[in-house]
């Protein structure tokens, strides 16, 4: 596991990769199971038939240099790149690194003719190791593959002829040809004369956006209408894809609280172990009548194993690793271990509406027609005038009502700006559009437009008020259950919006969300937090477009929904939830947790079995043998408990 060499501020994700430890995976990389543990596999081979032959078989041969050679082999596969670390180690200015510790240990023990136990002390090191990097290998493949999903091609012009290619290959100035509802790899100008865009993600808007020729269009827009031409003016490289690789790769050096104390106590700790050790092995002497030098050599190096604080030193960076490596497969990104300590412990979930707890695309909600006209004619009639605009309403009216009926005689129509559509069916003016539009044209209705709360389409066939139908933005299937789990798990909920109060409150009461706020500016989002923040309560920001990005800085953990989150959200939060779905942010909070309390078993494990050991080392009573499993032994249970976190459900 890595080490960054300083702690950097919680929100300062420039990452300093100098002057690393160690990392325990260095030599896994592209290999397989069975090739991590061919050497151990050897070495314990020829271990057991050491042990045979000096316990069960006992030939005359299998004594002196014979028998030392035998151990020196079984010795080498597990004992040499471990040695090798701890030259480096030296080196570079570390000397009392795990490694030290268990290349005197293990050299010493072979010293006084303990070879089996000498092995055995590497070997089940070694063997820890591959335990540790098969589980870091499994948390960055979930971490890599999540990355697999997301699109990375796209569909350039090519003399007029379209064309697949990767979105890491086009050229600033290529022309990209982007489908209806499809998402918009890089950014650019937009060519075609006119093109409705689902730009939620990064305005925070739940409105569509119409965009002209010349225009720019950003990455993560989603294209709504008819397929439209982009010119590429940025370079895949600066693209959020990018980004967030970069950002995964620097997850590991962002360190939780109780991992930067386990390694500061490491560095204070195995130094003072090893002066213990010498004191063991030559005091004794001033004090002790029938000393023999061998004996006390052989408890300090029983000692100096047990106190070895791998266990701890690999369990936890591992426990925390496993976490974010959990939270991957579900498609959240944690960027550092930290931000799990802090959602294990969040009080206040603080969250953005459109895109976030909405969908951020027009549905209709309601129709409400008057009973004297045929609401299934009418609809027909609606949906075949919608369908000569490029609004988004016009999708949103063909989703609900279905194929357009192309029989229907439309005459004369008119699309008037601001107010909506006009024509004329079977000699009657039909209009669509909002309630201007019916003043306009002087249609009386007994509707006040201001107290309901979505965005109304009013209906007028023949001179007479039809009626109106609701468009808006439609909640998440899961936010429901995301508000429950959350007031489960005791954490108070807070809804914060740009989009007008009224639509805010409708959906905060839907949901059962227990304070909200519409009609808020960015700076406003601060302020709100900043109230909570007073409180001394700890807050997780939820947000999506660009105008969340300073309260996302500001809360002490941000996450970002990354589906179609803008990339300076994105960049600035803590975590990144991969597919928009708000019931992940329960779900975060909850890997928080049990990551925190596998790194604390592990805590208590290690330093429980290492103390009683060690009073029995102390006393004489424990061999190398009891010693291995103090530390090796310990070390592999703190592993494996630390893997159960990437098989737990969520």
């Amino acid at each position: 596991m890595e080490e960054c060499c300083s702690t950097k501020p919680k929100k300062e994700h420039h990452h300093d990769h100098e002057g690393h430890d160690h990392d325990h995976s260095h030599d896994t990389e592209g290999k397989s199971t069975f090739q991590m543990f061919i050497p151990a596999i050897i070495s314990f081979g020829l271990l057991l038939i050491g042990i045979a032959l000096d316990h069960y078989i006992k030939p005359d041969w299998f004594t002196g240099w014979i028998r030392l050679v035998w151990y020196l082999i079984a010795y080498i596969p597990v004992g040499l790149p471990v040695l090798k670390e701890a030259y480096e180690s030296i080196t570079k200015g570390d000397v009392f690194s795990e490694f030290f510790l268990m290349g005197i240990a293990t050299v010493g023990a072979f010293g006084i003719g303990e070879y089996p136990e000498g092995v055995a002390v590497m070997l089940f090191y070694s063997v820890g190791e591959v335990f540790q990097a098969m589980a870091v290998t499994r948390a960055k493949s979930n971490i890599k593959s999540l990355l697999d999903q997301r699109p990375d091609e796209i569909t350039i012009l090519k003399d007029g002829k379209p064309q697949t290619v990767k979105a890491e290959k086009v050229n600033i100035g290529e022309i990209i040809q982007l489908k209806s509802g499809e998402k918009l790899g890089l950014d650019g100008e937009l060519l075609s004369e006119k093109a409705s865009f689902n730009t939620s993600a990064l305005t925070g808007e739940s409105k569509p956006d119409t965009k002209i020729k010349g225009e720019i269009v950003l990455a993560g827009m989603i294209n709504l209408n008819t397929a439209s031409q982009v010119k590429v003016t940025t370079a895949y490289k600066d693209s959020k894809l990018s980004k967030i690789l970069e950002l995964v790769q620097n997850a590991t050096a962002q360190k939780a609280p109780t991992e930067l104390f386990i390694r500061k106590f490491a560095k204070v700790y195995t130094p003072i172990v090893v002066f213990l050790a010498i004191g063991i092995t030559l005091l004794p002497y001033f004090f002790v009548e029938d000393y023999l030098f061998r004996d006390w050599l052989y408890r300090a190096l029983v000692f100096l194993v047990i106190s070895c604080p791998c266990a701890l030193v690999i369990s936890i960076p591992l426990g925390y690793f496993g976490g974010i490596g959990a939270g991957s497969r579900n498609g959240i990104l944690f960027k550092g271990s930290n931000f799990l300590d802090v959602l294990a412990n969040v009080q206040n979930v603080v969250m953005d509406k459109t895109g976030t707890m909405t969908e951020g695309v027009f549905k209709v909600q309601e129709v409400n027609f008057k009973s004297e006209f045929d609401k299934d004619e009418i609809l027909r009639f609606v949906n075949a005038l919608e369908s000569k605009s490029s609004h988004p309403v016009a999708t949103a009216m063909h989703e609900y009502v279905g194929e357009i009926d192309h029989s229907i005689p439309l005459e004369n129509v008119e699309e008037i700006a601001g107010h909506g559509l006009k024509a004329i069916i079977n000699g009657k003016e039909l209009l669509v559009g909002n309630f201007k539009l019916m003043d306009k044209f002087n249609i009386n209705y007994d509707i006040k437009p201001e107290n309901i709360v979505y965005t109304l389409i009013a209906v007028a066939y023949d001179k007479k008020f039809v009626g109106y139908l609701t468009i808006a933005d439609s909640i998440k299937p899961d936010a429901q259950v995301t508000i429950n789990k959350l007031k489960s798990l005791n954490v108070k909920t807070t809804m914060l919006s740009g989009d007008k109060t009224s639509v805010v409150k409708y959906v905060a009461d839907q949901l059962g969300i227990q304070n909200a706020y519409g009609d808020l500016l960015p700076e406003d989002k601060v302020n709100k937090v900043k109230e909570i923040t007073a409180k001394n309560q700890t807050v997780a920001f939820v947000g999506d477009g660009v105008n969340d990005a300073p309260v996302v800085a500001l809360s002490d953990v941000g996450i970002a929904m990354g589906g179609l989150g803008s990339d300076a959200t994105i960049e600035t939060a803590d975590v990144v939830i991969q597919d928009d779905m708000p019931s992940k942010i329960p779900m975060a909070i909850n890997i928080g947790k049990q990551t925190k309390k596998i790194v604390w078993q592990n805590i208590i494990l290690a330093f429980a079995i290492k103390a009683i050991v060690l009073t029995l080392g102390a006393g004489g009573l424990a061999t190398m043998w009891e010693a291995v499993f103090a530390d090796v032994g310990v070390a592999l249970l703190a592993i494996l408990n630390a893997m159960r976190i990437q098989r737990m459900k969520f």
